[in-house]
């Protein structure tokens, strides 16, 4: 995903905008490989896997891929994303 995205982009639930970016991996000053954007209104995340934003609602989000992200980047991720994030979370 381009770093210059963020501009633009907004929660797709609550329209929430901005979006908070955490950087996991980034390819240069302007792409970012693996993170996340968080919206700090309704507590969703939104994975960015292999440079593309997930930035679906909640009924197309998949479980499967979801839970694997967080358990891979959790020492990363904020805690209450782990523990409470929407739609799905850890615990």
């Amino acid at each position: 995903m381009r770093r210059r995205l963020l501009d633009i982009l907004a929660c797709p639930m609550d329209k929430h905008y901005p979006l908070k970016l955490l950087e996991f991996a980034n390819r240069g000053d302007d792409v970012i490989v693996d993170g996340v954007l968080l919206c700090d209104d309704c507590g969703r995340f939104y994975p960015i896997i292999d440079e593309i934003p997930v930035l679906l609602p909640d009924d197309l989000r998949n479980r499967k891929e979801d839970t694997e992200f967080l358990t891979k980047w959790k020492a990363k991720l904020p805690k209450e994303t782990v523990q409470a994030g929407k739609p799905y979370n850890l615990s």
